[in-house]
């Protein structure tokens, strides 16, 4: 039924498959930012926690009986690190991106969305009328402050940002920050790549803005990236989060998330605390190696290689599958133009960091 679809797919160098890869092959293509998906220690210490609960499994709903005393540990203590006033676990990051985009921009409001938003924000779109939602260019703080000004509707204003861009490894700028308190616009920041990985204490962006949180600002994080687990969370001002609570579809009609995840991201969490010294470091290390090899500078985890050429890319991959490296070949609609995305995860050999960039270097150089 849907063989030309899937055969123009196939010519345009853009078919996508799951694969097993092989476990021997050294991951640089995972968002598992700081390794903690393979520590054993935090595994045992959420298992050993669940074992002391009643019941293995959320069973219902948040709204039902199914929030249980690990979602509210988790939620204070994101809390109590990153200044917020209360919080909400959710199952996924693209479900939490449902829930704020649709349930907070009411009938007279206006959304203003950076263009590169992950796809879950810009599916949410799609839920609101067209006039209830203006692009912004990536990034661009100008095109931002102009397009509020020439706004007309009488609503609230929402802005929608990322901390870090997943495909891009760029940072929001701060000028976004200030037009929000400006305007007062609340302010949507989609913190799954940045939290864990910058900030003076790894919480994310405003931890390295140093920006004390205030009514206007949400901040949204996922579990499946440096905290090595799964679900999201949600934090905000105690009205926000009771308004999610009673308005968004997603929260309200979900399985709450699961228990061991939350309990794992808990173990996370406090072990990013706790250790954060030893993490930055490694970070910083990893990143002047990127910069003295392959002359990106970056703040975040994520390297793009420009490419632009999907058949080049995958042959690119193959390439380094070959001499033992996994990294990310993206393509299209993901992407623009096809890069290769690497992770300087900090668990890596620095050794193997160094042979994978300069194979990159070469390999780039020849395309």
């Amino acid at each position: 039924m849907y063989f030309k679809e899937l055969e123009s797919i196939k010519k345009s160098n853009r078919f996508r498959t799951r694969d097993l890869f092989d476990e021997n092959l050294i991951d640089l293509a995972s968002n598992d930012y700081l390794g903690l998906s393979t520590n054993k220690n935090l595994f045992q210490k959420a298992y050993e926690n669940i074992l002391n609960q009643n019941f293995h499994s959320p069973r219902a709903s948040m709204l039902v009986n199914g929030y249980n005393q690990i979602h509210k540990n988790f939620e204070d203590k994101l809390c109590e690190v990153n200044k917020f006033e209360a919080g909400i676990t959710v199952g996924s990051g693209f479900l939490a991106n449902i829930s704020m985009i649709e349930a907070l921009v009411r009938k007279n409001d206006t959304l203003f969305i950076d263009e590169e938003y992950h796809a879950s924000g810009i599916l949410a779109t799609k839920l609101l009328k067209p006039e209830q939602v203006i692009i912004f260019k990536h990034n661009d703080y100008e095109d931002l402050e102009k397009k509020i000004l020439e706004n007309k509707r009488v609503g609230r204003k929402i802005i929608a940002i990322e901390g870090v861009y997943s495909m891009g490894g760029d940072i929001a700028p701060i000028e976004i920050f200030k037009i929000a308190d400006t305007y007062k616009s609340i302010l949507i920041v989609d913190e799954a790549h940045s939290s864990g990985v910058i900030g003076k204490n790894l919480l994310g962006i405003f931890d390295y803005y140093e920006i004390k949180p205030n009514k206007y600002h949400i901040k949204m994080g996922t579990l499946g990236k440096a905290y090595g687990s799964y679900g999201a969370y949600i934090l905000a001002s105690k009205e926000i989060i009771e308004f999610l609570t009673n308005r968004a579809k997603p929260i309200i009609y979900s399985t709450a998330p699961s228990l061991f995840d939350t309990a794992l991201a808990l173990e996370s969490l406090n072990y990013i605390i706790d250790n954060k010294k030893d993490l930055k470091e490694q970070i910083e290390k990893n990143l002047n190696i990127i910069y003295e090899i392959l002359g990106i500078k970056s703040q975040s985890l994520i390297i793009p290689i420009d490419v632009g050429d999907n058949k080049k890319v995958k042959e690119i991959q193959e390439i380094l599958k070959q001499k033992g490296f996994l990294v990310g070949a993206i393509r299209q609609p993901t992407v623009k133009s096809a890069i290769i995305r690497l992770i300087a995860k900090i668990d890596i050999d620095t050794n193997n960091l160094i042979s994978v960039c300069n194979l990159l270097k070469d390999l780039n150089a020849n395309k």
